[in-house]
């Protein structure tokens, strides 16, 4: 059975291409998941972008990140933001508000400091008795 050859060289290059290949496919997944994520584009711009990205790749992802990469941030953030919110929204829902008497206690603080009134003092006391 012969000896199979595979020099060093190509071991590095062989490297070198998945390393390439990674990226390229992680570009273009941030590129599609940041054009579906776009509001400020319509049904036929979106349309419009994928199939030059698409047919073009190459081309097509360059033109993208020139034309609308410097705000690709921006809408990820916002996305990032959208979902904690309604994460923290939902854990307040589920968990419940904070103790009642630590409430309360703001509440004396805040009757105390002067920033509430009696009546307000009553009418929020009451909602936490519920």
């Amino acid at each position: 059975m012969p000896a199979v050859q595979f020099p060093l060289l190509n071991v590095f290059l062989t490297v070198c291409w998945f390393a390439f290949l990674f990226v390229w496919v992680y570009t273009l997944i941030a590129i599609f998941t940041d054009l579906f994520r776009s509001h400020d584009l319509g049904g036929w711009g979106k349309a419009g972008w994928f199939a030059f990205v698409l047919l073009l790749p190459f081309l097509g992802a360059f033109v993208y990140l020139v034309a609308r990469g410097g705000s690709m941030h921006d809408r990820a953030d916002t996305s990032v933001r959208r979902h904690e919110e309604a994460y923290d929204r939902y854990v307040a829902e589920r968990v419940g508000g904070a103790d009642p008497a630590d409430e309360l206690r703001t509440l004396g603080q805040l009757r105390d400091s002067g920033a509430l009134t009696d009546g307000e003092f009553e009418a929020e006391a009451a909602k936490l008795r519920r």
